[in-house]
Protein backbone atom coordinates (compact mmCIF):
# COMPACT_ATOMS: atom_id res chain seq x y z
CA UNK A 1 0.00 0.00 0.00
CA UNK A 2 3.18 2.35 0.25
CA UNK A 3 3.98 2.63 -3.32
CA UNK A 4 0.53 3.39 -4.62
CA UNK A 5 0.98 6.28 -7.05
CA UNK A 6 -0.50 9.60 -5.19
CA UNK A 7 -3.11 7.33 -3.26
CA UNK A 8 -0.05 6.37 -0.91
CA UNK A 9 0.44 9.55 -0.64
CA UNK A 10 -3.31 10.47 0.76
CA UNK A 11 -3.30 7.45 3.23
CA UNK A 12 0.21 8.09 4.62
CA UNK A 13 -1.39 11.70 4.74
CA UNK A 14 1.96 12.95 3.28
CA UNK A 15 3.83 10.88 5.95
CA UNK A 16 6.18 8.31 6.17
CA UNK A 17 5.02 5.42 7.79
CA UNK A 18 8.27 4.41 9.98
CA UNK A 19 9.57 7.41 10.67
CA UNK A 20 7.01 9.84 10.28
CA UNK A 21 9.18 12.48 8.56
CA UNK A 22 7.06 14.76 6.08
CA UNK A 23 6.87 13.29 2.31
CA UNK A 24 7.64 15.84 -0.26
CA UNK A 25 4.91 17.05 -2.51
CA UNK A 26 7.37 16.55 -5.28
CA UNK A 27 6.68 13.17 -5.38
CA UNK A 28 2.99 13.21 -5.94
CA UNK A 29 3.07 15.90 -8.01
CA UNK A 30 5.61 14.05 -10.33
CA UNK A 31 3.09 11.21 -9.88
CA UNK A 32 0.28 13.27 -11.28
CA UNK A 33 2.44 15.08 -14.13
CA UNK A 34 3.46 11.56 -15.76
CA UNK A 35 0.38 9.74 -15.13
CA UNK A 36 -1.82 12.53 -16.73
CA UNK A 37 0.58 12.73 -19.80
CA UNK A 38 0.31 8.73 -20.26
CA UNK A 39 -3.22 8.94 -20.09
CA UNK A 40 -3.63 11.92 -22.19
CA UNK A 41 -1.15 9.89 -25.19
CA UNK A 42 -3.17 6.58 -25.02
CA UNK A 43 -6.76 8.52 -25.22
CA UNK A 44 -5.23 10.49 -28.33
CA UNK A 45 -3.19 7.85 -30.03
CA UNK A 46 -4.95 4.38 -28.80
CA UNK A 47 -6.98 4.72 -32.13
CA UNK A 48 -3.87 4.45 -33.91
CA UNK A 49 -2.29 1.78 -32.45
CA UNK A 50 -2.95 -1.34 -34.97
CA UNK A 51 0.35 -3.05 -35.15
CA UNK A 52 2.89 -4.32 -33.68
CA UNK A 53 5.21 -1.23 -34.66
CA UNK A 54 2.39 0.85 -33.70
CA UNK A 55 3.05 -0.31 -29.80
CA UNK A 56 6.88 -0.24 -30.44
CA UNK A 57 6.27 2.99 -31.18
CA UNK A 58 4.01 3.68 -28.20
CA UNK A 59 6.92 2.31 -25.96
CA UNK A 60 9.44 4.62 -27.20
CA UNK A 61 7.01 7.47 -26.63
CA UNK A 62 6.23 6.51 -22.97
CA UNK A 63 10.07 6.26 -22.63
CA UNK A 64 10.56 9.69 -23.60
CA UNK A 65 8.05 11.10 -21.92
CA UNK A 66 8.91 9.91 -19.05
CA UNK A 67 12.26 11.29 -19.64
CA UNK A 68 10.97 14.60 -20.16
CA UNK A 69 9.30 14.76 -16.89
CA UNK A 70 12.64 13.38 -15.60
CA UNK A 71 14.70 15.99 -16.99
CA UNK A 72 12.11 18.90 -16.41
CA UNK A 73 11.76 17.86 -12.53
CA UNK A 74 15.88 18.21 -12.64
CA UNK A 75 16.52 21.10 -14.00
CA UNK A 76 13.92 22.92 -11.70
CA UNK A 77 15.76 21.74 -8.71
CA UNK A 78 19.42 21.83 -9.86
CA UNK A 79 19.35 24.31 -12.68
CA UNK A 80 21.18 21.27 -14.26
CA UNK A 81 20.31 19.02 -17.45
CA UNK A 82 22.05 15.76 -16.60
CA UNK A 83 23.95 14.35 -19.36
CA UNK A 84 23.32 10.69 -18.93
CA UNK A 85 19.30 11.79 -19.25
CA UNK A 86 20.19 13.10 -22.75
CA UNK A 87 22.22 10.73 -23.64
CA UNK A 88 19.30 7.81 -22.71
CA UNK A 89 17.48 9.59 -24.97
CA UNK A 90 19.49 10.00 -27.98
CA UNK A 91 20.61 6.24 -27.74
CA UNK A 92 17.08 5.21 -27.08
CA UNK A 93 15.90 7.28 -30.11
CA UNK A 94 18.75 6.08 -32.63
CA UNK A 95 18.02 2.15 -32.07
CA UNK A 96 14.04 3.26 -32.45
CA UNK A 97 14.58 4.97 -35.72
CA UNK A 98 17.00 2.40 -36.77
CA UNK A 99 14.64 -0.34 -36.15
CA UNK A 100 11.56 1.51 -37.65
CA UNK A 101 13.73 2.09 -41.09
CA UNK A 102 14.67 -1.25 -40.91
CA UNK A 103 11.16 -2.47 -40.50
CA UNK A 104 9.68 0.31 -43.43
CA UNK A 105 7.99 2.27 -40.93
CA UNK A 106 10.28 5.03 -41.24
CA UNK A 107 10.87 6.12 -44.97
CA UNK A 108 14.11 7.35 -45.53
CA UNK A 109 12.75 10.81 -46.43
CA UNK A 110 11.20 10.72 -42.73
CA UNK A 111 14.11 9.76 -40.87
CA UNK A 112 15.84 13.16 -42.57
CA UNK A 113 13.29 14.66 -41.19
CA UNK A 114 13.96 13.80 -37.69
CA UNK A 115 17.43 14.48 -37.81
CA UNK A 116 17.41 18.13 -39.34
CA UNK A 117 15.04 18.80 -37.18
CA UNK A 118 17.03 17.78 -34.06
CA UNK A 119 20.22 19.30 -35.32
CA UNK A 120 18.03 22.55 -36.38
CA UNK A 121 16.59 23.11 -33.05
CA UNK A 122 20.06 22.57 -31.38
CA UNK A 123 21.86 24.76 -33.96
CA UNK A 124 19.18 27.37 -33.19
CA UNK A 125 19.61 26.72 -29.55
CA UNK A 126 22.93 26.93 -29.93
CA UNK A 127 23.18 30.28 -31.64
CA UNK A 128 21.16 31.96 -28.94
CA UNK A 129 23.57 30.78 -26.25
CA UNK A 130 27.15 31.83 -28.13
CA UNK A 131 25.11 35.62 -28.29
CA UNK A 132 23.84 35.47 -25.19
CA UNK A 133 27.53 34.26 -24.09
CA UNK A 134 25.45 31.39 -21.97
CA UNK A 135 23.15 34.17 -20.22
CA UNK A 136 19.89 32.98 -21.92
CA UNK A 137 20.31 29.60 -21.68
CA UNK A 138 22.85 26.61 -20.49
CA UNK A 139 24.76 24.89 -22.78
CA UNK A 140 22.71 21.75 -21.48
CA UNK A 141 19.43 23.42 -23.16
CA UNK A 142 21.36 23.35 -26.53
CA UNK A 143 21.92 19.20 -25.76
CA UNK A 144 18.40 18.78 -24.74
CA UNK A 145 17.09 20.44 -28.20
CA UNK A 146 18.44 17.15 -30.52
CA UNK A 147 16.43 15.20 -28.50
CA UNK A 148 13.49 17.53 -28.54
CA UNK A 149 13.83 17.17 -32.30
CA UNK A 150 13.63 13.84 -32.55
CA UNK A 151 10.94 13.58 -30.36
CA UNK A 152 8.87 16.04 -32.27
CA UNK A 153 10.56 15.43 -35.61
CA UNK A 154 9.27 18.20 -38.47
CA UNK A 155 7.49 20.43 -38.71
CA UNK A 156 6.21 20.07 -34.97
CA UNK A 157 9.48 21.12 -33.33
CA UNK A 158 8.73 24.61 -35.10
CA UNK A 159 5.30 24.73 -32.43
CA UNK A 160 7.51 23.06 -29.87
CA UNK A 161 10.10 25.72 -30.10
CA UNK A 162 7.68 28.39 -30.60
CA UNK A 163 5.65 27.53 -27.84
CA UNK A 164 8.52 27.12 -25.34
CA UNK A 165 9.62 30.29 -25.84
CA UNK A 166 6.11 32.05 -25.46
CA UNK A 167 5.37 29.84 -22.13
CA UNK A 168 8.46 31.18 -20.82
CA UNK A 169 7.93 34.58 -21.51
CA UNK A 170 4.60 34.72 -20.14
CA UNK A 171 5.16 32.68 -17.04
CA UNK A 172 8.83 34.82 -16.51
CA UNK A 173 6.80 38.09 -16.61
CA UNK A 174 4.30 36.97 -14.09
CA UNK A 175 7.63 35.70 -11.89
CA UNK A 176 8.76 39.62 -12.26
CA UNK A 177 5.15 40.95 -11.97
CA UNK A 178 4.64 39.08 -8.55
CA UNK A 179 8.42 40.14 -7.71
CA UNK A 180 9.29 36.10 -7.56
CA UNK A 181 12.48 36.99 -9.87
CA UNK A 182 14.29 40.13 -11.19
CA UNK A 183 15.59 40.80 -14.44
CA UNK A 184 18.83 39.48 -14.02
CA UNK A 185 17.88 35.78 -12.06
CA UNK A 186 18.60 32.60 -13.31
CA UNK A 187 15.47 31.31 -14.39
CA UNK A 188 15.39 26.92 -15.82
CA UNK A 189 14.70 27.12 -19.44
CA UNK A 190 14.47 22.97 -19.55
CA UNK A 191 10.90 23.32 -18.45
CA UNK A 192 9.49 25.28 -20.70
CA UNK A 193 11.20 23.32 -23.35
CA UNK A 194 9.29 20.31 -21.75
CA UNK A 195 6.08 22.26 -21.94
CA UNK A 196 6.39 23.27 -25.58
CA UNK A 197 7.05 19.63 -26.73
CA UNK A 198 4.37 18.01 -24.93
CA UNK A 199 1.86 20.52 -25.80
CA UNK A 200 3.35 20.38 -29.48
CA UNK A 201 3.60 16.81 -29.52
CA UNK A 202 -0.28 16.28 -28.93
CA UNK A 203 -1.80 19.22 -30.67
CA UNK A 204 1.33 20.83 -32.72
CA UNK A 205 -0.34 20.03 -35.99
CA UNK A 206 -3.63 21.54 -35.20
CA UNK A 207 -1.77 24.83 -33.69
CA UNK A 208 0.87 25.30 -36.97
CA UNK A 209 -2.38 24.15 -39.09
CA UNK A 210 -4.60 27.10 -37.35
CA UNK A 211 -1.37 29.66 -37.49
CA UNK A 212 -1.24 28.99 -41.58
CA UNK A 213 -5.13 29.66 -41.78
CA UNK A 214 -4.88 32.60 -39.95
CA UNK A 215 -1.91 34.07 -41.54
CA UNK A 216 -3.83 33.05 -45.25
CA UNK A 217 -5.78 35.95 -44.96
CA UNK A 218 -2.87 38.37 -44.84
Amino acid sequence: MDLIPLLSFFLLKGKCRFCDKSISWQYPAVEFLTGTLFLLFFVLRLPELNSFVDFAQAGYFVFIISLFVLILVYDLKHLLIPDEAIEAGLMVSGLWYLTAFLLGAQSLQELAGYIFSSLGASAFLLTLFLVTKGKGMGFGDVKFALLMGLFLGYPKIIAGLFLSFLIGAIIGLVMILLQKKGMKSEIPFAPFLVAGSFVAFFWGEAILQEYYMLFSFF
